[in-house]
């Protein structure tokens, strides 16, 4: 164990959400839209923590229940009027990211929450300073708008290269706030071509949800493209056909662009865990561990963000204009000019980059893993 990290504490990470992310000071009105237990995703003991938190510094809190609506995600009238009242609007539900990417009200703080439960609240996915991350995710911008030449590549047999073309104004990302803070603003994948070793399956990514939301391959299986556009898969052919036949009705079911490509992002946040098996609620794994440094994904079928499914990468490399800022899973943020005083600055964040959390949920005997890398046949 790391002696500079701070134990685990849920009321750290809970005061790091509140005052950190979403700017919190006594005397405030925070509304907290939570989605009850009994969906499998958010943890009730999450909505009481913050809640007791924001009440000892001073906030008046409001809870209201938004349930879950899997399929036509909207805010009512009735929240809209909540709204209004509100200084601080706290998303404990999936509703929040599932909205993320559409209109919300104006003049108010609204935070999405990636913290599901108490495990995660008190990590230091949770309780690692905020503001260390939204600088590093600043310096991650940066550093890929200036690129000329971007690589990435995976034990599984990625391989795709590109030239960035970073579009870092408001529209090119959601503009609500995101706790954590896990990741860059998404690549433009339109100048990227190559192909994606895909693990094991198709997923969505929280935008919408729907009957087949995960399908599994049975083995190695390539999803190739070009210029930003779906050219077809390569593999054995019953996983060709389930791949092709799930594009085709998650497009034709939203009347999409099936064959778009959208965009990319890596995990940025070697905090974030998944100390649980992904196999057992991949939707949680999904809206989960994206954050940390082992994954990246593609935003596809759906020519806007984030798109109806994600291609997941696990343990990218990824080489930057001649410099390997990701090397097998592994996020070197010192290689990022200006990390060595966001470091200094918060000794949190530097904690968690000296050892970083590599569950991600793949089980022991998983052909994912690391140890075991998956050689493509194809």
């Amino acid at each position: 164990m790391n002696i500079n990290a701070p134990p685990p504490s849920p009321e750290r990470g809970a005061r790091n959400l509140l005052l950190n992310c979403a700017g919190a000071q006594a005397g405030e009105r925070l509304l907290i839209a939570y989605e009850p237990p009994q969906f499998g995703y958010f943890d009730s003991d999450a909505v009481a923590r913050v809640t007791e938190t924001a009440e000892a510094i001073g906030l008046a809190v409001e809870t209201v229940d938004v349930g879950f609506d899997p399929t036509t995600p909207h805010l009512p009238d009735g929240l809209l009027k909540k709204f209004e009242d509100a200084d601080i609007i706290l998303f404990l539900a999936r509703l929040g990211d599932q909205l993320r990417f559409s209109d919300m009200p104006g003049g108010k703080r609204i935070v999405v929450c990636f913290t599901v439960n108490e495990t995660l609240l008190g990590s230091g996915f949770g309780s690692s300073h905020h503001h260390a991350f939204l600088r590093i995710k600043e310096l991650a911008n940066n550093t890929l708008a200036n690129a000329d030449h971007v690589q990435i590549t995976c034990p599984a047999g990625t391989h795709v290269t590109g030239k960035p073309e970073m579009n870092l104004a408001p529209s090119g990302d959601t503009t609500v706030h995101r706790f954590p803070m896990s990741v860059f603003t998404p690549v433009p994948a339109h100048s990227f071509s190559g192909q994606v070793a895909l693990p094991g399956f198709l997923t969505g990514t929280g935008s919408k949800y729907y009957d087949t939301y995960t399908v599994e391959l049975d083995g190695p299986t390539l999803a190739l493209f070009r210029d930003g556009r779906l050219t077809g898969f390569q593999g054995a052919e019953s996983d060709v056909e389930r791949a092709n036949a799930h594009y085709d009705y998650v497009a034709e079911l939203f009347n999409i662009d099936r064959n778009a490509i959208h965009s990319w992002h890596a995990g940025i946040h070697p905090g974030c865990g998944f100390p649980w098996d992904m196999h057992e609620n991949l939707e949680l794994w999904g809206g989960v561990a994206f954050g940390n440094p082992r994954l990246m994904h593609f935003h596809t079928c759906g020519a806007y963000a984030p798109g109806e499914i994600s291609w997941n990468i696990i343990d990218p490399t990824i080489i930057v204009d001649g410099v390997t800022l990701w090397d097998n899973g592994v996020f070197h943020v010192d290689r990022l000019d200006g990390a060595a005083e966001v470091l200094a600055t918060y000794p949190c964040a530097a904690a968690l980059f000296e050892e970083p959390e590599t569950d991600i949920g793949l089980p022991a005997t998983d052909w994912r893993r690391r140890d075991q890398s998956l050689t493509a046949t194809l």
